[in-house]
Parts: structure tokens; sequence; C-alpha cells
């Protein structure tokens, strides 16, 4: 499966909002989006021309699969899933992408991005209600129990990930228990949980086409 290889930080600029992609340096002075809030590429910084209805529902696309680091195919399959469920597709697709595993050990503070997050479930970090779970997109239920293993417990990424908790938060439809390096899904997220600058409307309408 292709995934994107070149600097994270354009992804950022590309969309003209931090996306949060490469965990602490993102609250530090070194952030490439502070220092460079332009789109990237040699025109980046000329006044851009008008936007279609397209251009921005196709940027909006892309701006969530890069938040949650899936690729296209990915994408086009939770929107399926969303769209054959009961309820608003928009949401529906919202709450699919938060319950992936990757998204929920980084929502709990267990790690500093999603990215870092795929790699460490990918590795065999982590359990799910005692059980090993190596797929990133692990769909969690409500009253899951997401564990780090014993054995990684020490990992310094992990550790330091969760230092720095307080000042990150933790969602309320999960409670954290930071002294045993795990955390429950309390109940499923809700729209007003997302608290992201996402127009899911906006994919509805691209993929209505």
């Amino acid at each position: 499966m292709s995934r994107y290889r070149g600097a994270v930080c354009r992804q950022c600029r590309r969309e003209n909002i931090k996306l949060f992609l490469k965990g602490d340096r993102c609250f530090s002075d070194k952030c490439s989006f502070d220092r460079k809030g332009y789109p990237p590429g040699e025109n980046g910084q000329k006044r851009g021309k008008k936007v279609s209805d397209y251009g921005m529902q196709l940027r909006e696309k892309q701006k969530v699969k890069r938040i949650y680091g899936v690729s296209e195919k990915q994408f086009r399959l939770s929107f399926k899933k969303a769209d054959n469920r009961r309820g608003v597709t928009g949401t529906n697709l919202l709450e699919i992408l938060e319950r992936r595993l990757d998204n929920v050990v980084f929502r709990f503070g267990l790690v500093s991005s999603r990215t870092q997050g795929r790699h460490f479930v990918r590795h065999n970090h982590f359990t799910v209600n005692g059980r090993k779970v190596n797929i990133p997109s692990y769909q969690i239920k409500k009253g899951d129990v997401v564990e780090v293993k014993e054995k990684s417990r020490n990992v310094q990424a992990i550790v330091e990930s969760l230092e720095a908790v307080v000042r990150r938060g933790v969602p309320q439809w999960l409670e954290l228990d930071k002294d045993n390096f795990k955390g429950m899904i309390t109940r499923v997220p809700a729209r007003e949980d997302i608290t992201l600058p996402i127009q899911e409307n906006l994919i509805v309408e691209l993929y209505s086409k």
C-alpha cells in the first residue's frame, strides 16, 4: 500500500492548517507551519486564484485523509461503510476514522502522533481486551480496553508521550489509566467530540457526484 514519504510539514502548509502530524514538534517553535504559513512550492507565496466548489470539496477530503493518515482506498472503504449505516453519513465517517486503533492510541496519549501510533500498533506494542492486535485500522468498540504490553512500557517514546498527556488532554469518550498504561473506551465518539475544523458535508458532496 502506497504511503506519502515526503516532508509531512508540507501537508499542513498545503491544507493551510496545522494537522499535528509530527507530535511534540508541532507545539514547538520548530513547526514549519508557524514559520512558513503559506503553501509549498515556488508559487506558494503568490495570491491564490478563486477555488471552485469541487476544489474545496477535494481539499477537504485530502485534509481529512492526511489528518488520519489513511490511503485513498482506505478512505473510500470507510466512506462506503459510513454511507451504508443509519444516521448522518459525514458523522458516521468521522466516527469510523476516530475508532481506528492507531487513532485511539494517539487520542489516549500513548503515542505522540497517529503515524507513530500506526507504527507501534504494527509492531505489537498494544493489546485490546488482553489480545494482541496489530492492525492499525482495527475498529475499537465501547467497553474495549487498550493497553500497552508489559515489555513495551519502558519504550522511551511511550513514556515521553504519556508525560505530555496533561498538555494535550484526553477526549471525553476515553478514560485513561496513566499509571497502568491502559485506557477504556467509555462510549462511541460523538460529533462534538471531534474538535478539528472539518467540514464533512463537503466530503459527502464530493462522493455524491
